[in-house]
């Protein structure tokens, strides 16, 4: 192991020349930090493929390596060969590390996996409700529902707060996601009717919580609505790769509620386009705008919420001296969204819509929001009015029901009608449907690439909007 360290270190340093056009352009479209930091997953790919190249029955002290049916005797000799010949293989391997890095940064909890609150004992007994005048029928049973909440407040020690939540939701039979921090409370969770009542009452009487029962948001759906229960103690309690202590929720927009949000959408909706100081932006990801979203509203074509700040970095003239309202499906990634665009200084105004559109269609469902809502459950989307804004990805015929691509591995959505996937379409773009052909006749061991299709190659990942 310490050779194969010292084989590494010899090419780390090295200077590489050659680019792809492809790999210019995708690197070029990250921020200054995250260029070094794809810049250091190059060069350290680069170093594992020219150690893997190495000739391990050669003495030591006499390296070579054998590449192409070529024996190369030169350091410097093997690193032109595969920057001249394999630069391909390498941006592959670059790209696989660095996005590897980033779902590591955006995902992984502060200290351990969720469902792992490991902390000192404390007794945690107290806010733990009493169920023994409710049978474990009403509990499992019955109509239900899924819960969507947020709250921010200084939680000293949020591995107390995650143990209590994990015993909580498992007395209640309760499935879903809860994301704690030192700076709140994030969660989904879905259950019987009497199991979420319980559960918004416990939330309401925690004495750190200071919670109203209108900050819970409620769908029809249930336990099955998710696969399993994690909880996990997390740096920020929404994936936005900013340090809380740097970016506070505290510099967040102005909250307006639905019918003042309403209002306002209606007036911008009266302007002509071009005299139009107001800027309707929604902050969620492009697979969520696209089957539901605000009349006229400005929806970046971005994957995950991570990249917000860097698609506000690069459009910083498209918000100067505008009045911008916000909105997200929840009202939690506005919190952390308008912070953001509020500390660029550029903006005349920022507002937020409070709740979400969650909250808006409970008050206006037939109002400026058409389509449906995207839920990240296994529901998908649940739907206020009949419209149908997406199309198949296929055949181009109005649809917007997701399903996963049925390729092995593969986590793209796609949206793929009744005839289309009758006829076999099923993956997400051609490239994936051949891969799944090919994995239906390999072993169920042959080795797999995540998410490496069209879908995510040929998607800018800061889009430049005019």
């Amino acid at each position: 192991m310490a050779e194969d360290d010292t084989s590494l270190s010899e090419f780390m340093d090295l200077d590489l020349d050659s680019r792809t056009c492809n790999g210019v352009k995708q690197e070029r479209q990250l921020s200054a930090s995250q260029r070094r930091c794809y810049s250091l997953c190059r060069r350290k790919s680069f170093a594992a493929f020219v150690a893997s190249k190495r000739d391990s029955r050669q003495e030591e002290g006499n390296p070579s390596w054998c590449c192409c049916g070529q024996i190369f005797k030169e350091h410097s000799d093997i690193h032109k060969h595969v920057a001249r010949t394999h630069d391909p293989e390498i941006q592959q391997l670059a790209q696989d590390a660095y996005q590897c890095l980033l779902k590591q940064l955006e995902e992984e909890p502060e200290t351990q996996q969720p469902n792992e609150c490991e902390t000192e004992p404390v007794d945690i007994s107290a806010w733990i409700p009493d169920t023994s005048r409710i049978s474990e029928e009403q509990l499992q049973k019955g109509p239900g529902k899924v819960l969507l909440y947020y709250q921010y407040c200084q939680l000293k020690d949020p591995h107390v707060i995650c143990a209590w939540q994990k015993a909580l939701c498992e007395k209640l039979h309760l499935t879903g996601k809860v994301r704690v921090a030192t700076e709140g409370i994030n969660g989904t969770v879905g259950g019987s009717n009497m199991a979420t009542d319980v559960y918004i009452d416990a939330m309401r009487s925690h004495p750190l919580f200071k919670m109203e029962k209108e900050d819970f948001k409620t769908s029809d759906g249930g336990a099955e609505c998710f696969k399993d229960l994690r909880v996990g103690v997390y740096k920020e309690i929404v994936p936005m790769g900013m340090d809380p202590d740097v970016l506070s929720y505290r510099l967040a927009g102005v909250h307006l509620e639905p019918e003042e949000f309403h209002k306002e959408v209606e007036a911008l909706l009266t302007k002509p386009d071009e005299n139009s100081d107001t800027i309707l932006l929604d902050c969620r990801n492009f697979y969520e705008s696209k089957i539901g979203q605000f009349t006229q509203c400005l929806a970046p074509s971005i994957r995950k919420f991570s990249y917000f700040p860097d698609y506000v970095d690069q459009n910083l003239d498209l918000f100067r001296d505008k009045k911008v309202l916000m909105y997200c499906t929840g009202g939690i990634r506005c919190e952390r969204g308008s912070a953001y665009l509020r500390s660029k200084d550029v903006c005349k105004e920022v507002f937020q819509l409070k709740g979400g559109i969650h909250k808006y269609l409970e008050r206006f469902p037939e109002g400026f929001y058409r389509g449906k809502l995207f839920v990240f459950d296994e529901r998908y989307a649940i739907a206020s009015n009949k419209d149908v804004i997406s199309d198949c990805r296929y055949c181009g015929s109005p649809w917007d029901r997701y399903q996963l691509c049925s390729t092995r591995f593969c986590c793209q959505l796609v949206l793929s009608c009744p005839g289309c996937r009758q006829d076999g379409h099923t993956a997400c773009c051609p490239a994936c449907q051949t891969k799944g052909q090919a994995q239906s006749q390999a072993s169920p061991s042959a080795p797999h690439h995540k998410e490496e299709c069209e879908c995510t190659d040929g998607r800018p990942r800061i889009p430049q909007d005019a």
